[in-house]
């Protein structure tokens, strides 16, 4: 453990310590029993690599530049020598550096990436293990040739200086030392040809390292035979393996002309792209968040009649993502859009985990009374936050399996965080601007420059493509009303929903009805109208307007559903903005007369009908044959297939049967809509960031206490003798409630499982929900006590 940063850390101030732990929330997951343990805990790689990872690209050079400038146990780097070294690197047209620079520091010591005053600055313990070739520059001389041969290494010290070692001290240092004289690695370079040269370029700014057979082949200024021969005899290049050379750092900062970096920017890169009127781009997302909440509606409603299944290894078929993609009128990757994000909010489940069904779930029947706005607004917050990634349906995962609707691999853990990341972007542009996919991809990859990839480009591509479709962007705009959805935004009346209703188009309870039998929907309809006209007619074409087509199937669909001919055409009638056209009126009551004359019951089943004439042309049909039908009376027919196959053979022959109960009733044939229980949500609430502020300063706290105990090497505290607290219950909640705002230490007396009283010295944190967060000094950890079972409380002398 390095000393200097533990002291370091130990003398800082509470509200350092604070932002410390506030940056890097999982130091105090769980809270650490004293500082040397938070030390630890701050220094391992992984935590190490997590705070890297949050940084931009010019924070992350600041500390690569510190890396290069300091050796692992050497002295610190004052601030003006690290300017120095940042502003080789910044082009003169990159704008000011102090701002940034100073910026820069203060946050990097926040997260204890860096410590120590102006006057030395060092990175922290940890980083240089995780910092694999900073800056792209390689391994220090000295521990390139750490494991050479002492003769190989004389040879090379010769080679350099042209006079033997002349000093007593290791090899491998004086070698290094060499290098890193001024003028000696540019003298070797006016030394070798141009090919040479141009190896030595192609390393120079990364990466360092590259493969060559024989590489520890022994070699000499004058038996070079090669430009990589004349690298390795001078020391320009060193082998690290068999098959394996590296470029010394020494060399490599003289080749970029002492600059570590070759072109930092401290700023961010402008965005780029399309001008667009704001209003406008509100108005095309705000269509679009209307019709993705429409397209869901109607996707539940379809699956709560006729559900897919669901496969064995989880998801849904391709077959049955194709079929719904044909009734929503969408794309496949659209359709796998509207699923995943109606799953995601918990509309739709399946009914088991295997060989079930995926059913719209209760959770969906609240939603649909709700009003437009707010139902998107459910819909794209689970969008937000889902770890699910829709736009890989249709690919292959690492076993060349398809990854298929709802499947569990769809899971990625980073969706929700460059979705957030992604929208953020669009919401630092300036009012109008869609940037391109290009820009967003620049500004990511500087706000995080070690998660950059093709899998976040990938990310991202599907972020903005379905924003899109989503109605969180319009016309690659972030929208008036996407903009509240991003964590940390005050939500209130100007929350998403709030902002959405104005833009959304009023729905319309009135269609127009033409002689052709079709009906014009001259807007969006409610959701009763638009759900009875789904039943009564089939669409025929969407678009500003949409049509519906009345036919016999689709009015025999709705008798079959159990209305009556005089109650189509009431609601034709009420919800007509024109009369009835006759033709309407003729095939309602054509189909309804018709409908249910022949009667389907079970033999296996039969047929009746009071009309002998019309079963004489069923038994006359040759095409009826395959039912083994079979004349018991005048009126009904007995058949030996079921009543199912009976009904619809008849209908395929032109009849309109309906089926017919034991009893004699008519069955309404239409299936009752189906519902499945919502799975508990896992998904963390949206606008979730960081640590809760009591809860850090109850873990500062606490460090604090268990670091004072440890630095005694003592035992943990001796709760007081003799009788323990009593107060009253008000009185109790009243002195733990100034024992909080004072950070005061307090004495309880506490009940234990056994009824049995007990004393406790405790820093109290926090009072919520029944219980007492605390650090306990008689236990030195952090425990929650049931406030029932205080049984008082008292000052601690």
């Amino acid at each position: 453990m390095d000393t200097r940063f533990t002291e370091w850390l130990r003398g800082l101030p509470d509200e350092r310590l604070r932002a410390l732990v506030a940056g890097r929330p999982e130091l105090i997951t769980p809270v650490p029993a004293h500082l040397e343990g938070l030390v630890i805990r701050a220094t391992s790689p992984s935590a190490t690599g997590r705070a890297l990872d949050r940084l931009d690209r010019f924070a992350l050079a600041v500390v690569e530049t510190l890396l290069v400038m300091t050796a692992e146990d050497g002295p610190g780097v004052p601030y003006q020598e690290l300017r120095a070294a940042v502003a080789r690197s910044v082009p003169p047209d990159a704008g000011p550096l102090d701002g940034p620079l100073r910026e820069a520091v203060d946050r990097l010591r926040a997260l204890a990436l860096v410590y120590g005053q102006d006057d030395a600055l060092r990175p922290a313990p940890g980083v240089r293990d995780v910092s694999e070739a900073p800056a792209g520059l390689g391994p220090p001389a000295a521990e390139v040739f750490r494991h050479h041969p002492p003769e190989r290494l004389e040879e090379l010290v010769r080679a350099i200086h042209r006079g033997g070692t002349g000093r007593d001290e290791a090899v491998a240092e004086r070698l290094a030392g060499l290098l890193a004289e001024g003028g000696i690695v540019e003298r070797l370079l006016a030394d070798i040809g141009p090919q040479a040269r141009a190896a030595l370029d192609e390393l120079a700014w990364g990466p360092p390292a590259g493969r060559l057979p024989n590489a520890r082949r022994e070699v000499s200024v004058a038996t070079a035979q090669s430009p990589i021969e004349e690298l390795l005899a001078r020391g320009l290049l060193a082998a690290t393996g068999e098959e394996s050379v590296v470029l010394p750092r020494e060399v490599g900062l003289v080749l970029r002309g002492g600059r570590v970096h070759r072109d930092l920017r401290p700023g961010a890169p402008p965005l780029a792209g399309t001008a667009r009127d704001q209003a406008l781009a509100d108005r095309t997302a705000a269509g679009q968040a209307f019709t993705f909440v429409r397209t869901t509606e109607e996707l539940c409603e379809r699956w709560g009649v006729d559900p897919p299944g669901t496969l064995r290894t989880g998801g849904l078929a391709v077959r049955d993502l194709k079929k719904t993609a044909q009734l929503l009128d969408l794309p496949e990757w659209t359709a796998a859009l509207v699923i995943e994000s109606a799953h995601a909010a918990g509309l739709i489940a399946s009914s088991a985990p295997t060989d079930g069904e995926w059913l719209p779930t209760t959770s969906y029947d609240a939603w649909r009374v709700k009003a437009t706005e707010d139902r998107w607004e459910v819909l794209a917050s689970a969008w937000l936050t889902s770890d699910r990634v829709p736009g890989l349906v249709g690919e292959r995962d690492d076993r060349d399996r398809l990854l298929n609707v709802l499947h569990p691999e769809l899971r990625r853990p980073t969706a929700a965080e460059v979705r957030v990341r992604t929208l953020r972007v669009l919401a630092s542009a300036d009012p109008g601007l869609a940037p391109s996919a290009e820009s967003v991809r620049e500004r990511l990859a500087f706000e995080q420059p070690r998660r950059r990839g093709s899998y976040r480009d990938q990310l991202v591509h599907f972020t903005l493509r379905e924003a899109e479709q989503l109605g969180l962007t319009g016309l690659g705009a972030l929208s008036l009303f996407g903009r509240p959805l991003l964590p940390g935004q005050v939500q209130g009346k100007n929350g998403p929903a709030g902002l959405l209703a104005p833009l959304l188009p009023e729905p319309v309870d009135h269609v127009l009805l033409q002689a052709d039998l079709t009906a014009v929907a001259p807007g969006p309809l409610t959701s009763d109208l638009g759900r009875w006209l789904s039943l009564a007619a089939d669409v025929e074409s969407k678009g500003g307007a949409t049509v519906y087509r009345f036919s016999e199937d689709s009015i025999r669909r709705a008798l079959d559903a159990g209305s009556s001919a005089d109650e189509l055409v009431s609601m034709l009638e009420k919800h007509s903005a024109t009369p009835v056209p006759q033709p309407l009126r003729y095939l309602v009551s054509d189909v309804a007369r018709r409908h249910g004359r022949v009667r389907v019951g079970t033999a296996s089943s039969y047929v009746r009908c009071d009309d002998p004439a019309v079963l004489d042309e069923v038994m006359a049909d040759k095409r009826a044959v395959p039912l083994r039908l079979r004349r018991l009376a005048p009126t009904v027919i007995a058949s030996r297939s079921s009543r199912a196959v009976v009904v619809d053979s008849l209908r395929a022959f032109g009849y309109s049967p309906v089926a017919e109960s034991p009893e004699g009733d008519v069955l309404v044939t239409r299936a009752d809509a189906r519902r499945t229980e919502r799975p508990p949500s896992v998904r963390p609430p949206l606008g979730a960031s960081g640590p809760d502020a009591d809860l850090v300063a109850a873990a500062v706290r606490a460090m604090r206490a268990g670091d004072e105990a440890h630095q005694a090497r003592r035992q943990p505290s001796a709760a007081p003798d003799g009788q323990v607290p009593r107060t009253p219950s008000t009185g109790t909640i009243t002195l733990l409630q100034e024992a909080i705002r004072q950070g005061s230490r307090v004495w309880i007396g506490y009940l234990d499982s056994q009824g049995q009283a007990t004393s406790r010295i405790l820093e109290p944190a926090r009072m919520e929900g029944g219980y007492l967060t605390a650090y306990d000094e008689t236990r030195a950890a952090v425990h929650r006590f049931a406030l029932h079972r205080i049984t008082g409380v008292a000052d601690v002398n």
